[in-house]
């Protein structure tokens, strides 16, 4: 794992840091860290990575906190939320820059995105495998 440039506990509706959820990303790769005594960490390429979003509900702009909504391209997670952000508008325009910078690195284009492919540009979802073989 590279460096990490972001690294922040989900924050309960008042902005306080009372959560087993953290949120980081370095370079590379998007990391959600869940569980107290069973940890489960979820990562997505950033790469992969399509849209980004930011929701900012009345409350969270008064604790200066917002939700970031990511899709993706990543089978196991497609759509999630970073919920309750401190400087959440830095932080969504900080990943959307990595995401560009990684996909540009990757030499990745939008063709790559106009459906549900794996790597080898073949669609998993609509092939029947019985038909096959």
């Amino acid at each position: 794992m590279g460096e990490l440039v972001f690294k922040q506990r989900k924050r309960n509706w008042c902005g306080l840091p009372w959560s087993f959820t953290i949120y980081s990303f370095d370079e590379e790769r998007l990391f959600i860290e869940r569980g107290v005594f069973t940890k489960r960490e979820d990562e997505v390429r950033l790469y992969r990575i399509l849209d980004i979003s930011l929701q900012r509900s009345f409350i969270q702009r008064i604790f200066k906190m917002g939700t970031i909504t990511v899709d993706s391209s990543d089978k196991t997670m497609k759509n999630f939320e970073l919920k309750n952000i401190k400087n959440s508008k830095e932080v969504k325009e900080q990943l959307s820059q990595l995401v560009e910078e990684e996909r540009q690195r990757k030499r990745i284009t939008g063709r790559e995105f106009m459906g549900d492919y794996d790597h080898d540009g073949f669609d998993d979802d609509h092939y029947d495998h019985d038909d096959h073989y």
